[in-house]
C-alpha cells in the first residue's frame, strides 16, 4: 500500500469518528468533498487519481486471489487428489459405485461477468496458484479492456473446459492407482465418471438475437474438433493407430466448422457445407462408443499397469464428453416455445396456453405425431426460435455426435403445457430419447406454485413415459432472478423447498427410479447464490442437506449440477492447480451425497418459526422491489457504473427520456446486483433479516445458532454485512443535492466555481435523486438497527457462528476509499458538463439534455454530442489552389480545441477512472454481480 493511501486511510478513520458526534455525518461524502477541492484546485491532477486508483486496483485483484485462495486451500496437488482415494471401510462395488456417476455436473456459462481482462484473470489465477496472494504478484495486469465477443466468451469457456479436463484425467488417475493398490484382480472394470462438464455458450437463444443456428453448429463442430484432437494427443504414445484416426476425424470436423462459419444465408454456401457434413467419409466420425470399447479391451489385455491406466483415463474421458468439450445447453424461452406449439395446435390462437383445453390439445398432438426427418435447408428457412433449436439438436445428433445427449432449457417456464410442447417437438423430430427437457424456476410465480406445476407435469402420462425412457428428470433452479424478486435468502429457501417437492412428486408418481438432475444456475456473488465462506457452504447453500435427504430416504439417485458463470466463473479454473482443488473441494463435500438417518435441523423442525421468519423477510424485499424509492435509486445512475461485461446486452435500448423512468424490469439480475455493490449495500441479501425477527427476536436467534442451515444464512448476512455501508448510499444522494452545490462556494473558498455550483444548484432544484436516496438510506439503516439488534441477542461467539471476512477493516477502508475518490470524479465530470459554452439544439438533443446524460452516466453518448457540437478537425483553406485570395476564416473559430481541452476530455478521462473504480469495488466484494 502507497504512502499516499495509507494517508487518505487514515483520514477517513479521522472523519469516521466524527459521527460519534454527528450521528448523520458522512466521512464517505466529506472525503470526496475534500478530494474534490484538491482536484478542482490544482493541488491534485487527474494524473494523481490514476495513481491512487492503480493502487487499490491492486489491492483488488489481491483480494480475489486471496479469495481464491482462501475457497479453495490447499492448492497442492497431492493432497488434492487424496479425496479421490479409497475410503477407509470401502470395498470395491461401494468404491466403484461411488465414481459411477458424476459427484456433480460442471456447467461453463457466457453469463456477462468477464469483468477482468484476459490478463488479470491470467495474473489472479497464477497468484492463487502459487499461494503469492499478498504480494502484487497479481497487480502486473494492465487495466486496458478488451472487447468482448461471443468469440471471446466461447474461448475463454474451452480453454476453462480443457483445464477442468485435464484436472479430471488426474482425478481419474488416482481412482485408478487406488483402487489397483487395494483390489489388484478387479480395478480395471472400474468406469469412473467423477465429474461431467457441459456448456451452453453459443447456444444459448434466451434474450439473444445475435446467436444463429450456424452459430451453433459452427461451435459444436469446432468443439468436437478440438476434444479429438486432445484425445489423439493423449493416444498418440499408447495407441497410435487410434491416435492417427482421432486425428483425421479432428481435422474433418474443423473443416466442417470453418465451412458453417462462412455466410448461410447464399444458398450455395450453405448446401456445399451440408453436403459435405452429411456426405460419407472415411474421417466423419459420429459415435466413439467402438473406440471405447476397444481401449478398454486393450487395458485390459495390458500388462503395463501405467500403460493400462492411461488407456481407461481417456476411455473415462470420452464416455464423460463424447465427440465435444463437454455436453451442450440449448436455451429458449417458454414464450417461444408457446409460439410456436400454438403453429401445431392452435393454428386460430383461441386458446390460452395455460388453459385445460390447451393442455389437452398438447396431449392430443403428442400422440398424433409421425417423425419428421428435417436437413439443413429446413434448418435455414425455419422462422420459429424454438423450432430451429430442435432441428439443429437433430441435425447435431446425427451428423456431429450420437451419443452425448442434449439439454433444453427453458426460461421462465410457469405451465406443464410448455414442458409438453418442449416433448412434442423433441418427438416430432426424432430426438426425443437423447433430450432432456429441463424447466427453469426462477420468477416469483414459478417459485411460488412450482410444486404445483411439478406435481401437475409428472401426472402426465406423455412425460412419465419419456421421463423413464431418458432415465432422469431434469429440472433448473436459478438464484439471479429470484434473488433480485425475492431477495437471495428467501429465495434460496424457495428454491429448497421446490426440490423437496420434487422429491416428493417422483414418489407420489413412481418415478423413484429415475435420477433427479437438478440444476443450480448462480452466480459468484453473494447476491446471486454463491455462499462467499468455504466451499462447503457454497455446495451447500443452493442444495442444502435437508433437501439432498429428500431424495435420499426415497432412494432417489440425485444428480447435482451447478454453474460456473462467464469469467468470474473460469477463474475457479484458471489454473492446473486451481482446477484440480476446485475438483477436490467438490469431492470432499459431494453435493448428492446426504445421510438419509440424519436428525432434522431445527430450522426445518420450527417451522411455527422459520416459515413466519422466511415471509418476512420475504415481504421486505417485495416492499423494496415494488418501491419507487428504490427503484429510481439503482437506476439513478442507469448503468453507468458498470463496465461492459459481456456480449449480451444488459438492457433494452431506450430514449434519454425512458431513462429518467427506468424500471428495475428494463435491467437483468447480473447488472441489478452489480449497482447494488457499487452503491455500497447488497440490499437483495442484507434486508429484511434483521426486521423479520423482530418481533420474536430471542426465540429467533436461538433458532438461528441451533440450526446449521441458521448458522449458513448468518455466515452470509455477516460477509454481506462486512462490506456494506449505509453511508455510502447517501452520498450518492448528496451529488444531486441542489442546497450542497449553493453552499459549497458560499465561503468564497472556491470562487472560481461560484457560476458553475450555482448551475448544478439551480438544475437539480427539480431533481428527485436527493430525496430518494435519503429515503432509501433510512430506510435500509433501521433494517440494519434491527440486524444488529439480532446478532447481539445470538448467542454463543459470533466467530462460532459467522466466520468474518478477514481483513475486514482493510477491506472497508478499501473501499470507503475508492468510493470518495469516485466521488470526487463525478464531481469533476457534473462541474465541467455545467461549464461548456451553450450550444444549438441538435437532433432534438439540447444542452440541459446532455447534462442529464452526464448526470446519469451516459457518458460516451453526451461526449458524441459535444464533440458534435464543437468539433475540432476541420477541413483546411490550404486544400485547395484558389487564385484568388481571402482573410477567412481568421481562427475564430479554433477556440474549440480549448473547449476539447478544459472539458470534453477531463469528463472522458475521469469516466474511464470510475469504471476502473468499479471494477476495484467489485473485485473487494468477490465478483462482478
Amino acid at each position: 500500500m502507497t504512502p499516499q493511501i495509507e494517508e487518505l486511510n487514515e483520514r477517513l478513520q479521522v472523519l469516521h469518528r466524527h459521527t460519534q458526534d454527528t450521528p448523520i455525518y458522512n466521512p464517505v461524502f466529506q472525503l470526496g468533498l475534500e478530494l474534490s477541492r484538491d482536484l478542482e484546485g490544482g493541488r491534485k491532477s487527474l494524473k494523481d487519481i490514476d495513481g491512487l486508483v492503480s493502487a487499490l486496483e491492486c489491492e483488488g485483484l489481491k483480494a480475489r486471489a486471496q479469495k481464491l485462495d482462501r475457497m479453495l486451500a490447499p492448492i497442492d496437488a497431492d493432497r488434492n487428489l487424496t479425496p479421490f482415494a479409497v475410503r477407509e471401510g470401502d470395498d470395491f462395488e461401494s468404491f466403484a459405485q461411488r465414481w459411477a456417476n458424476p459427484m456433480i455436473h460442471v456447467v461453463f456459462t457466457a453469463h456477462p461477468t468477464f469483468l477482468l481482462t484476459p490478463v488479470q484473470s491470467q495474473a489472479v489465477a497464477k497468484a492463487a496458484s502459487s499461494g503469492d496472494v499478498n504480494s502484487d504478484t497479481a497487480c502486473v495486469a494492465p487495466h486496458e479492456r478488451t472487447q468482448i465477443t461471443l468469440d471471446s466468451e466461447h474461448d475463454a469457456a474451452m480453454q476453462a473446459i480443457s483445464r477442468a479436463q485435464a484436472a479430471r484425467d488426474r482425478a481419474v488417475r488416482a481412482i485408478y492407482r487406488s483402487a489397483k493398490s487395494n483390489w489388484p484382480g478387479e480395478w480395471k472394470s472400474l468406469r469412473p465418471t467423477p465429474v461431467r462438464f457441459a456448456s451452453w455458450v453459443g447456444y444459448d437463444m434466451d434474450g439473444r438475437t445475435d446467436i444463429g443456428w450456424n452459430t451453433s453448429i459452427r461451435y459444436r463442430l469446432a468443439e468436437k474438433s478440438e476434444r479429438l484432437a486432445g484425445y489423439a494427443a493423449t493416444l498418440a504414445g499408447i495407441a497410435p493407430d487410434l491416435s492417427a484416426r482421432l486425428v483425421n476425424a479432428g481435422e474433418f470436423a474443423g473443416r466442417m466448422a470453418a465451412l458453417f462459419g462462412k455466410d448461410m444465408s447464399d444458398p450455395a454456401a450453405l448446401s456445399h457445407a451440408a453436403n459435405s457434413l452429411t456426405a460419407n467419409h472415411p474421417d466423419r466420425l459420429t459415435s466413439l462408443a467402438p473406440i471405447i470399447s476397444e481401449l478398454e479391451d486393450r487395458a485390459g489385455a495390458e500388462s503395463d499397469e501405467d500403460t493400462a491406466i492411461e488407456l481407461l483415463t481417456a476411455a473415462a474421458a470420452m464416455r464423460a464428453d463424447g465427440l465435444g468439450m463437454g455436453w451442450v445447453h440449448f436455451r429458449v424461452n417458454s414464450s417461444q416455445l408457446q409460439n410456436a406449439i400454438r403453429r401445431r395446435v392452435d393454428p386460430e390462437s383461441k386458446l390460452d396456453i395455460a388453459s385445460q383445453a390447451a393442455l389437452n390439445a398438447i396431449r392430443s398432438g403428442l400422440e398424433a405425431i409421425e417423425p419428421l426427418d428435417a436437413n439443413f435447408a429446413a434448418l435455414a428457412i425455419e422462422s420459429s426460435t424454438a423450432i430451429r433449436q430442435f432441428i439443429a439438436m437433430q441435425q447435431i445428433l446425427r451428423h456431429v455426435d450420437a451419443d452425448a445427449p442434449i439439454r433444453m432449457l427453458i426460461a421462465e417456464c410457469e405451465q406443464p403445457q410448455t414442458v409438453l410442447a418442449a416433448l412434442y417437438f423433441a418427438r416430432l423430430f426424432g430426438v426425443e430419447d437423447r433430450i432432456d427437457v429441463s424447466p427453469l424456476f426462477e420468477t416469483e410465480t414459478a417459485l411460488e406454485h412450482g410444486g404445483r406445476f411439478l406435481d401437475a407435469l409428472l401426472a402426465e402420462d406423455a412425460f412419465r413415459d419419456y421421463a423413464k425412457k431418458r432415465g432422469r428428470i431434469a429440472i433448473q433452479t436459478g438464484f439471479s432472478d429470484a434473488g433480485r424478486f425475492v431477495g437471495q435468502i428467501p429465495a434460496a429457501l424457495s428454491i429448497e423447498r421446490l426440490q423437496g417437492r420434487l422429491a416428493e412428486a417422483m414418489e407420489a408418481n413412481g418415478l423413484t427410479d429415475v435420477a433427479a438432475l437438478i440444476f443450480n444456475t448462480h452466480g459468484e456473488s453473494m447476491g446471486r447464490g454463491a455462499h462467499p465462506v468455504s466451499m462447503k457452504d457454497r455446495l451447500e447453500w443452493p442444495l442444502s442437506p435437508w433437501a439432498r435427504r429428500r431424495f435420499a430416504r426415497r432412494n432417489i439417485r440425485l444428480e447435482p449440477e451447478v454453474s460456473f458463470q462467464g469469467g468470474d466463473g473460469y477463474l475457479w479454473f484458471g489454473t492446473a492447480e486451481l482446477a484440480l482443488a476446485t475438483l477436490a473441494n467438490i469431492a470432499s463435500n459431494p453435493p448428492r451425497e446426504a445421510d438419509p438417518d440424519a436428525p432434522t435441523d431445527m430450522f426445518y423442525r420450527r417451522t411455527d418459526l422459520s416459515l413466519d421468519f422466511y415471509r418476512a423477510i420475504r415481504r421486505v424485499q417485495h416492499m423494496h422491489l415494488v418501491s419507487d424509492t428504490y427503484s429510481r435509486a439503482i437506476t439513478a445512475f442507469g448503468l453507468g457504473l458498470l463496465n461492459d461485461t459481456g456480449s449480451r446486452r444488459s438492457r433494452r435500448q431506450s430514449d434519454l427520456n425512458a431513462d429518467r423512468k427506468m424500471s428495475l424490469r428494463q435491467i437483468r439480475a447480473i447488472p441489478h446486483n452489480a449497482i447494488l455493490q457499487q452503491l455500497g449495500y447488497p440490499v437483495n441479501v442484507i434486508a429484511g433479516f434483521g426486521t423479520a425477527a423482530e418481533t420474536n427476536r430471542e426465540e429467533i436467534a436461538n433458532l438461528l445458532t441451533e440450526s446449521e442451515r441458521g448458522k449458513q444464512m448468518l455466515r452470509l448476512l455477516r460477509s454481506a454485512d462486512a462490506l456494506a455501508s449505509i453511508k455510502t448510499v447517501a452520498a450518492y444522494g448528496e451529488l444531486f443535492n441542489s442546497a450542497y452545490w449553493a453552499s459549497r462556494p458560499y465561503r468564497g473558498t472556491e470562487e472560481h466555481l461560484t457560476d458553475a455550483c450555482l448551475t448544478l444548484a439551480e438544475y437539480l432544484t427539480k431533481d428527485d435523486r436527493a430525496g430518494v436516496f435519503r429515503r432509501l438510506a433510512s430506510r435500509l439503516r433501521v433494517d440494519a438497527l434491527h440486524l444488529h439488534r439480532l446478532l447481539d441477542a445470538t448467542p454463543g461467539s459470533r466467530d462460532g457462528w459467522g466466520t468474518p471476512i478477514p481483513d475486514r477493516e482493510e477491506k472497508r477502508r478499501s473501499i470507503g476509499l475508492l468510493q470518495s475518490l469516485r466521488l470526487a470524479l463525478l464531481q469533476h465530470m457534473f462541474l465541467r458538463i455545467v461549464q461548456v459554452p451553450v450550444f444549438s439544439r441538435s437532433n432534438d438533443i439540447s444542452r440541459e439534455d446532455v447534462m442529464e446524460m452526464v448526470f446519469t452516466l451516459r457518458i460516451e453518448d453526451a461526449l458524441a454530442q459535444l464533440r458534435r457540437a464543437f468539433p475540432t478537425n476541420f477541413p483546411s483553406i490550404d486544400d485547395y489552389a484558389i487564385d484568388e485570395p481571402s482573410d477567412y476564416p481568421d481562427g475564430g473559430d479554433r477556440g474549440y480545441e480549448r473547449i476539447r481541452r478544459d472539458y470534453i476530455e477531463p469528463i472522458e478521462q475521469a469516466y474511464a477512472l470510475v469504471l476502473r473504480i468499479s471494477t476495484a469495488i467489485a473485485n473487494e466484494f468477490g465478483a462482478h454481480g
